[in-house]
């Protein structure tokens, strides 16, 4: 089985893991149970952490629609669903993979913003914590977006392969 299969099978089972502790913190709370909180916290939590994955897909979706050349992590430890080739790919493939993860991103809050119910504590801890990562994404990736898209190089980094990237 190659790595993207395998990638999508433990991002899907985190989502549905998150969907199920986040209604089992619902449950807790109706009735009134202590352990509702740290179940709250938790189930928050791993809410951002699927906005999170959704958006690395919005990436990676972005970055092969334009045909892009990427490396997808050798485990599934790995923190970026995969790296992108500075080197092989030029400006109009970044911008493409940039604006997926933005749109997943808009995306995702649309979703919660519509589905969450602030009477659960869950439902407020994972709309804090997503608004604070769609924060955080536009303070750390958009600016970078925006200097490419008026001509500067295509960066290298964490999560970039070649020119000072790591191999």
């Amino acid at each position: 089985m190659s790595m993207m299969p395998k990638l999508a099978a433990r991002d899907l089972a985190i989502v549905a893991a998150t969907l199920a502790l986040v209604a089992w913190s619902h449950r807790l709370q109706e009735v009134g149970a202590a352990l509702h909180w740290p179940v709250a916290v938790l189930g928050g939590a791993l809410v951002a952490v699927s906005g999170y994955l959704v958006h690395e897909w919005g990436h990676l979706l972005g970055a092969l629609s334009r045909g892009s050349r990427v490396e997808l992590p050798p485990t599934l430890a790995a923190v970026f669903l995969f790296r992108f080739d500075s080197d092989r790919n030029d400006r109009r493939q970044f911008l493409a993979m940039s604006m997926g993860g933005f749109i997943a991103s808009i995306l995702v809050v649309a979703l919660l913003a519509a589905v969450l119910d602030m009477r659960w504590w869950a439902d407020r801890v994972a709309m804090g914590l997503v608004v604070l990562g769609v924060a955080a994404t536009f303070i750390l990736e958009v600016p970078g977006a925006w200097k490419v898209y008026k001509g500067a190089p295509l960066p290298h980094g964490a999560a970039f392969v070649g020119g000072d990237g790591p191999a």
